[in-house]
């Protein structure tokens, strides 16, 4: 299962370098543990893009909705004294900066990355992007599935964030599915505290999705963002509190 380290955006390679456009340049590639599949970090300039074979997951121009994503969770929490979030996955890192930035210093955060080198570049090339997150006292990072971390937790959290895989889409095999089905939106459940929020990106809407939050329990919202400051593709993030 790849964690998304950010968004299945459509992308090509801009390797026009004969049209004067400056192309993109290899930083380092990794294979995606479970698939197999390669994942490239790139760089043109100061922007860097990290693609899963030819699909761009992330651009470092576009961040507007996973941060949108912490602030819709964050706003669901906010005046608790010592909030608890996990963070899954960490892309680029601002999904992370961003609820840094909205709570207070005696919040605590769990990121979950799935992908080795996905945390490698956050601490290189990527560090700044993010403020340097990862190195937050109040961030603790594990390297694995986010998965295993919500079905051990009870009434653990005040915050899941999952901007994971393509989200919450019907799929006959996606790989984190799991996550998104009736029994993994149990153990989000179960995992939250009272009144605690599960915050989930998605590329797109899903009509089935709410009612399924609903079903397991919560109290469910969509939201319509854009991927980018001003512009940019919409993208969908549901927010849903558990009221018992």
């Amino acid at each position: 299962m790849a964690q998304r380290s950010a968004h299945f955006h459509s992308g090509r390679f801009a390797v026009l370098r004969g049209m004067g456009v400056t192309p993109w340049t290899l930083v380092e590639s990794t294979r995606v543990p479970g698939s197999g599949e390669e994942m490239r970090l790139l760089q043109r300039g100061a922007d860097f893009s990290i693609r899963l074979g030819n699909i761009e997951l992330m651009n470092s121009r576009a961040h507007s909705s996973e941060e949108q994503l912490a602030a819709l969770a964050c706003a669901k929490i906010a005046g608790r004294p010592s909030p608890r979030c996990l963070v899954a996955g960490l892309g680029m890192g601002y999904t992370l900066r961003a609820a840094l930035d909205l709570l207070g210093p005696q919040a605590r955060f769990t990121i979950a990355e799935l992908v080795p080198a996905v945390i490698a570049w956050n601490r290189g090339p990527l560090a700044g992007l993010s403020g340097h997150a990862l190195t937050d006292a109040r961030v603790d990072l594990v390297e694995g599935d986010v998965a295993d971390l919500i079905a051990s937790a009870r009434s653990t959290y005040d915050a899941i964030l999952l901007d994971v895989d393509d989200g919450p889409e019907d799929r006959p095999h996606g790989a984190t599915d799991h996550l998104f089905k009736e029994p993994g939106l149990r153990a989000a459940h179960a995992a939250l505290r009272i009144g605690g929020v599960f915050a989930v990106w998605s590329p797109g809407p899903n009509t089935n999705f709410a009612p399924r939050l609903r079903k397991v329990g919560f109290a469910a919202e969509e939201h319509r963002v854009r991927a980018a400051t001003g512009g940019g593709s919409r993208h969908v993030i549901w927010t849903a509190v558990r009221t018992s």
